[in-house]
């Protein structure tokens, strides 16, 4: 994980379950996605409201996410960070991330932890 940038709270919470716990789920995927942090927010992209859908099927762990707007130029490094992040989970060998802009992402989407952290009450 040294490669992953990383909240140091959240690295803490989090541990990639090992083989013996059996193939990762959809639950531990979504709970790993929340060490991949917005460099431009400080905020997990899961509180973000950024991820809109987990499927894992076999051993490939499908996300489908977007970004706070359809400019923004982090998706790379968040694809990268979800690839490093996810296949250290067992039973993903692959990580399909897709990103979208529909539905388009609002300040709703976000947890309230995301929101006191941004200062929006």
């Amino acid at each position: 994980m040294s490669d992953v940038p990383q909240n140091e709270a959240t690295a803490k919470r989090w541990q990639a379950p090992t083989e013996g716990d059996g193939p990762a789920t959809s639950e531990d995927v979504l709970e790993a996605l929340k060490v991949v942090i917005d460099p431009e927010l400080g905020i997990n992209i899961v509180d973000l409201g950024l991820v809109y859908d987990v499927e894992v099927e076999e051993e490939v762990a499908k996300i489908t996410f977007t970004l706070t707007a359809m400019g923004c130029p982090i998706g790379p490094l968040i694809e990268q960070q979800m690839q490093a992040i996810l296949t250290q989970l067992p039973g993903i060998d692959q990580v399909d991330a897709r990103m979208v802009f529909e539905p388009p992402w609002s300040a709703e989407r976000m947890s309230e932890d995301a929101r006191m952290a941004l200062g929006m009450f």
